[in-house]
Parts: structure tokens; sequence; C-alpha cells
């Protein structure tokens, strides 16, 4: 496994993993202090008060009931398992199948939640990178064109939660470009 950090000045939180069969683009969910310090910055989760929240009012409303007390424990558990930090998100590229986007979800350094969409080489039409405007920002993003039917597609994001800057997009569009035997060039 070679790790590679090919834009370690400005952006270290993106590296590329050549693995027997497969490339990742992996973009982790830290940033370094923009005053110069060198201190790592991570990123932040959904709100842990809110499953606290919801603790105590299934506590002032429990009644001895037995099914208030298991519908709170869900609720508290779904609230817990969203409220997770996303760790990091990657592109992995499989050159002969096709494209996968992840999403790891987890504490510290421990992935406890893993998402995958998985796009064949068969249905891919194209990758793109396309700009968004956000209030007052311009946001990049890369999307995979995938063809779904006979005249329908549908619009898949990578790094949908991090969105990272363009340097990093323009890296991943490259190599899949470079690893893809069907997608447009």
């Amino acid at each position: 496994m070679a790790r590679v950090r090919p834009i370690p000045d400005t952006h270290p939180q993106f590296s590329v993993l050549d693995l027997p069969g497969y490339r990742e683009y992996r973009v982790e969910n830290w940033h370094l202090a923009r005053d110069g310090s060198g201190r790592i910055i991570r990123g932040t989760s959904y709100p842990l008060w809110l499953s606290i929240l919801s603790l105590c009012m299934s506590i002032a409303w429990l009644k001895t009931t037995a099914w208030l007390l298991a519908t709170s424990l869900l609720a508290i558990t779904l609230v817990g398992i969203n409220s997770l930090p996303i760790l990091y998100e990657s592109v992995v590229v499989i050159p002969s199948q096709g494209i996968q986007f992840e999403t790891h979800q987890g504490l510290k350094s421990r992935s406890l939640i893993s998402s995958r969409r998985f796009i064949p080489f068969a249905s891919l039409e194209d990758v793109v990178i396309n700009e968004a405007l956000h209030r007052w920002n311009v946001r990049f993003y890369l999307v995979a064109i995938r063809q779904v039917g006979a005249h329908g597609h549908r619009l898949e994001v990578a790094f949908e939660n991090l969105l990272p800057h363009h340097p990093i997009l323009r890296q991943v569009y490259y190599g899949i470009q470079e690893l893809s035997p069907y997608v447009a060039r």
C-alpha cells in the first residue's frame, strides 16, 4: 500500500492510496489552522445536546410504561448514531469495475458507520467538476452522471458532506479519467 499526499502544503487532509486492484482518493475531516500555527482543527458533528434533550423528555414523560421507554431508547439511539462525526469521505476507483463513493462516521480514528454507493462503468456517463453558488460563496463539487433506465440520468455527488476545495477535486477527476475505460475524455 502506497499512501501519497499530493498537495501537502495547502491540503494535507487529502491522500491517495494505491492498492492492488484499486485506488482510493480520501479526504479526512480536518484542516490546518489558517493562522499558520500548524494546529489541526477537527470537523464537527451534529449537536449532542439533542440526544440529551430527548433523554430528559423521555424521563419526564415516563409513567412506568414499557413502550414509552423502548420508544425513547430507540429515539436516543437513532439521534446518537446520526450525531457521530464524519471521519472521512473517499472515492474508490476500481479500474475494471467502476467507482464507489464512501462516507465513514465514527469516534476519533475508529469508523463505526460507513455508507457506500457503487457506480459501474457501464452506467457511468461522465464525471464532471461543477460549481454552485451558496450565499456569497462559489463551491465546487465532483459529480458522476449515471444513466438510469432508457432515458433517465442521476447525479451522484462525491464528498457531499465535506465539499473539498477545487485542487483536491481536480486531482480526483484526473485520477478517475486515467483509470476508467468508459468515461468520456
